[in-house]
């Protein structure tokens, strides 16, 4: 297999089970993993809803060693590497790569607002340190600024398709990673990262795979193989009802993500509790949690009909 057919189908972002002391819940995590495969997807991801902002240098690296030894050759493991500084950046980066990732995942800093030269820099640097592919997340439906498209075609140039992927997320989405395949003729190797609520339009304009979070998981795989098999009725059964959950989560930004999302693993059995790192500014209600559940059963009735 060559590197330019790696990083493709279906990657889910993992959420970080808790204790009550705050730390890590291992088993839990390992058991997360084992459902993703059972599911049938083709890897894991360590990004946003994994909390990797607000676990901290240390937990974060602690994750990242958790994830990829209980991968265990299974599928792609993908890091996300994104930091405050060039130096913590490929610190994360080449510890992923030690630890055998697949590939890492990049967000540029959010502390300062950056020109895109300079936002070129630092996602060059990244992809410098590591002989893995880099995957270079817009991230700007939750923090920071959109990166512009000049940005993407440098780092193309430099680096090729078989080193740098793409996930976008500045709105307009389609309309912007149409702009993104149509200047690179293609060649950009693109993923979706909506939480599912733009899968269907993004599929049909040529992505190579989603990043969804885990709590759909088994909705998003199903609506993948629709999508693949050209499967219109099928497509439309399923996407209604995780764009809906997924409208529910961004009204709230990361914090609705990660609330509903741990809401939904502990529905699954999959976690034992919802705990997140504090602080954080948005706590579940019981009305939208009664939606969630709503949505949920549909999502699951479009499963397995």
């Amino acid at each position: 297999m060559t590197q330019i057919n790696l990083l493709q189908g279906v990657l889910p972002v993992l959420h970080t089970p808790l204790l009550d002391n705050g730390t890590i819940d291992v088993p839990t995590l390992e058991r997360e993993i084992d459902w993703v495969f059972q599911t049938k997807a083709d890897g894991v991801v360590v990004a946003m809803v994994s909390e990797v902002l607000r676990l901290g240098y240390h937990a974060r690296k602690e994750l990242a060693g958790y994830v990829c030894p209980a991968v265990k050759g299974r599928g792609y493991t993908v890091i996300s590497v994104g930091a405050e500084s060039i130096r913590e950046a490929i610190d994360f980066a080449t510890h992923a790569e030690a630890l055998g990732a697949t590939a890492v995942m990049a967000i540029p800093p959010i502390s300062v607002s950056l020109n895109g030269q300079k936002t070129a820099d630092y996602f060059a640097a990244i992809a410098r340190s590591v002989s893995i592919p880099l995957i270079v997340q817009d991230a700007s439906s939750y923090v920071g600024a959109a990166i512009d498209l000049g940005v993407y075609l440098r780092l193309l140039e430099e680096f090729g398709a078989a080193r740098i992927f793409f996930k976008p997320e500045a709105s307009p989405l389609g309309p912007n990673l149409s702009k993104l395949r149509d200047a690179t003729s293609g060649k950009a190797r693109i993923f979706e990262g909506s939480g599912g609520i733009n899968l269907v339009d993004c599929y049909r304009r040529g992505i190579v795979g989603t990043i969804p979070g885990t709590d759909l998981l088994d909705g998003v795989v199903a609506l993948w193989h629709a999508l693949s098999s050209g499967n219109e009725k099928r497509i439309y059964e399923l996407s209604l009802p995780i764009s809906a959950i997924t409208a529910l989560q961004l009204q709230a930004g990361l914090d609705g993500f990660l609330a509903i999302e741990k809401y939904l693993m502990q529905k699954r059995g999959l976690f034992n509790n919802t705990l997140r790192v504090e602080p954080f500014g948005w706590e579940l209600d019981r009305e939208t949690a009664d939606e969630v559940d709503r949505l949920f059963d549909l999502m699951q009735k479009a499963i397995h009909q």
